[in-house]
């Protein structure tokens, strides 16, 4: 009652404003009225082309209503244009410039007023080509709608004032987002999940790489990243943690390009160069760069330079873009990453076994490698049917290895073990969206995807014979070859409406149904609901529900046969009374979400998030042997909830943000892959209590500030964790981590066109020693500290 009250009030003093308003405003027409004099005005505006920017050097004449031409004139650089000393009445203004479609606007000027107006020039051929390839692009996002989820953006202003930039990692811009910790190797763990974050470029999913160090995707090609989490709408199927939409560059009317030249502490050389442009329908996009470093991989010590960490790595891609014609159009992405890596070394390490008579070897002279590569493709028809229909359908394949090359010696000195790991995944695919708007309150969409993956691996190891009990009984090793493939299939569809009861109210209902075809089999029906809802001016809320279905990752489920290392070094620790080698499982769950954004300000922005989960046959991934490729596995029972806080401040040239987050990931019972595990009281106390997964951090926090002064560009950004699990059954917690960062960037024009750029960044200003793993916890291998205070510098030429 009080509410409806105080509503009350402000309508009755809003309706009293408007009275007596109008009261003056007949007293200044009436005043007017008897002083009114014929003096002159002056009309103003402003021409624009097609997709609203402003053009220059346009011919404007002011015509009366007799077809007289009484003034002329032309559009500034800005568009703006002024026709002075002008008689009240009735005008066209005309427009006109070489190579656009001539435009008219009517004016009516009053006795010593201003009238204002603007004109709109369609090119005569080039730019719609432009208009066409914009409507094709809005018509493409309309084909994912992300109702009822979280979405973060991240567009090239945002990349830019990262200290960093464009050389920024595409993991580390994720980073800024709430809930996204950060691991080593480059991994991410969205709201509390091990990997399960799918890619897609332009809509399309890429079917995902084996687990390496490598980033695959370069952040450079990268016009926005769309950075979607919660309860998915129907259309997001299998990896659902997080989808990280990439929305390419286009550079197709800017016919110009950039080359960048990037590097700093450890040897850091990182040249670059992009180019895009176009050719009638063609437009076309380039990029390619090349990195070298010695720290390659996160050091298993806390020393700045660490041993044997070089690496090598070479990336490229494309987009090409053909208009067939005003409403359709064929595109071609392709993309290359790959890379050598050296894994670091640990001094100190004190040797186990016996190899042709010795057992001395340095740890710190270990050579072990792993190289990696990662291509892609899609091909793309996109296009609209009428003003209601769109559509893309897609075919795409990926190509990816990993190769782990052991030291010989030294890996079976110090573990009994030495490991050549290969392994290959090639996939492909079709997908097809669509949606049709059925009227102004519904929109239907719907669409499949259909997938096959071959998986191999192959294994050739150098092992120790051993007793029954385990010993050796002799320092000559003998090779065993075990090796696997398996081709697995994928199948999704959906169904879905987006609803608009109300014009403050959303609702995006639907369902898909998935199956999957490897070694193991699953199929799930799956319900989706969302809806966003805007109360008031400013104030945001959704709410979402998702049934979600996920496989477990084929390119890494290499199952080991176990009765060939029997009475060897490399033989399973099996739990007595239990499985050994269970299949791994898709992963079922029930998740919900509840969030709301308010905007305070034209400059403030707060929002809030919920979510929990409900799982079962929880996937999860570990390291385990000596090759740094990663295996999943299943807890029985699972649970992850949480709470997320973001703002955001944007005035003038300064910028910030400020991210928090709270989650809990919890596990119970591993019922796959249990060769893994040789702990028996370890496992007795897993499968009889919930315990923290070993990615869960309870608290992640990021931030960032920006402001420009005289034409240059300061930025500081600062992650923080609450410190990963360790020890037995992940009981345990490590320190917790801070890094700040600081970056600074200065442009200057060289000529019309051209443009040259100074960036200067201090990862790490206070030189924390931060420790992201101690080498304990469930499925951790290996202690791995973040890299120390390192100086980078860079320039590049835009032309």
């Amino acid at each position: 009652m009080r509410a409806l009250a105080i509503a009350l009030s402000i309508f009755l003093e809003i309706g009293l404003s408007f009275s007596v308003r109008a009261q003056d405003l007949n007293m200044d027409q009436n005043q007017k009225k008897e002083g009114e004099t014929r003096e002159a005005g002056q009309v103003r505006g402003v021409v624009k082309d097609s997709i609203g920017k402003p053009l220059a050097g346009a011919a404007l004449r002011l015509q009366s209503a007799d077809g007289q031409v009484v003034g002329r004139t032309q559009s500034d650089p800005d568009g703006q244009f002024t026709f002075t000393n002008v008689a009240p009445g009735t005008y066209a203004v005309v427009g006109e410039k070489t190579g656009f479609e001539p435009a008219t606007a009517i004016v009516s000027l009053s006795a010593g007023e201003e009238a204002g107006t603007s004109l709109t020039l369609a090119a005569s051929q080039a730019l719609d080509l432009h208009v066409v390839a914009e409507r094709l692009e809005r018509a493409r996002n309309g084909l994912l709608p992300e109702t009822g989820s979280s979405i973060y953006r991240f567009d090239q202003k945002d990349i830019a004032v990262l200290p960093e930039g464009e050389q920024t990692p595409v993991n580390q811009v994720l980073l800024q987002a709430p809930g996204v910790a950060q691991d080593s190797y480059g991994q991410l763990h969205v709201r509390g999940e091990h990997a399960n974050v799918q890619y897609r470029i332009n809509g399309v999913i890429l079917p995902e790489g084996i687990t390496g160090f490598g980033q695959a995707f370069d952040t450079r090609f990268a016009d926005r990243f769309n950075f979607l989490t919660g309860a998915l709408p129907a259309e997001y199927g299998y990896r659902t943690a997080g989808v990280v939409d990439i929305e390419t560059k286009q550079e197709a009317f800017a016919n110009g390009g950039r080359v960048d030249l990037y590097g700093g502490s450890h040897d850091h050389l990182e040249p670059s160069a992009e180019f895009g442009g176009s050719g009638g329908p063609l437009n076309y996009y380039l990029t390619g760069s090349y990195l070298q470093n010695d720290l390659g991989i996160e050091s298993p010590t806390s020393d700045a330079n660490p041993l044997h960490d070089k690496t090598q790595q070479g990336k490229g891609f494309g987009y090409f873009s053909y208009l067939l014609n005003s409403t359709s159009r064929l595109s071609l992405i392709l993309g290359n990453a790959q890379g050598t890596f050296q894994i670091p070394n640990n001094p100190g390490q004190t040797p186990g076994f016996t190899l042709n008579g010795t057992s001395r070897f340095d740890s710190a002279d270990l050579n072990e490698n792993q190289r990696e590569v990662n291509r892609y493709g899609v091909l793309a028809l996109q296009g609209t049917a009428g003003s209601r229909f769109d559509y893309q359908i897609a075919a795409f394949s990926r190509d990816s290895q990993v190769l782990f090359r052991p030291d010989p010696v030294g890996d079976l000195i110090f573990n009994g073990v030495a490991s050549r790991v290969e392994r290959t995944s090639f996939a492909n695919g079709l997908q097809e969206d669509s949606s049709y708007r059925l009227n102004g309150a519904h929109t239907l969409r719907a669409g499949f995807l259909a997938s096959g993956e071959r998986a191999v691996s192959d294994n050739t190891s150098a092992v120790f014979p051993t007793d029954i009990n385990g010993n050796p009984v002799g320092d000559q090793p003998v090779t065993i070859v075990d090796n696997n493939s398996k081709t697995a299939w994928l199948y999704g569809l959906y169904l879905q409406d987006e609803w608009r009861p109300l014009d403050e109210l959303t609702v995006n209902y639907g369902v898909r149904a998935d199956w999957v075809d490897a070694y193991v089999q699953g199929n799930q029906v799956s319900p989706r609901f969302g809806l966003v809802y805007q109360p008031i001016s400013g104030t945001t809320l959704h709410a979402g529900y998702a049934r979600y279905f996920t496989p477990p990752p084929t390119e890494l489920v290499a199952p080991k046969d176990l009765a060939l290392f029997q009475n060897t070094t490399n033989a399973a620790s099996c739990v007595p009374n239990a499985p050994c080698n269970s299949n791994v499982l898709p992963e079922h769950s029930h998740y919900f979400d509840l969030g709301g954004i308010q905007q305070l300000t034209s400059s403030l922005s707060l929002g809030l998030d919920a979510y929990y989960k409900i799982v079962q046959d929880l996937l999860d991934e570990g390291q385990f042997g000596q090759a740094l490729v990663f295996s999943p596995f299943n807890y029985r029972n699972g649970k992850i909830y949480g709470v997320e806080f973001t703002s955001n401040y944007k005035k003038d040239n300064f910028s910030g943000y400020l991210n928090a987050a709270y989650s809990k990931a919890m596990g119970k019972d591993i019922v796959s892959a249990q060769f893994n595990f040789d702990d028996p009281a370890e496992f007795d106390y897993i499968a009889n209590h919930y315990i923290h997964l070993d990615h869960d951090q309870t608290y992640t926090s990021s931030a960032g500030v920006s402001y420009r002064w005289l034409e240059t560009d300061y930025n500081v950004d600062a992650l923080y964790g609450s410190g990963l699990r360790r020890g037995f059954a992940n009981t345990g917690k490590l320190p917790y981590n801070l890094q700040v960062n600081l970056g600074l960037t200065h442009g200057v024009a060289v000529s019309r066109r051209g443009k040259v750029e100074v960036r200067l960044a201090v990862l790490n200003l206070f030189d924390r020693v931060n420790e992201l793993r101690d080498g304990s916890g469930v499925g951790v291998g290996a202690p791995q500290f973040a890299t120390r205070r390192s100086f980078y510098g860079g320039i590049n030429y835009a032309f």
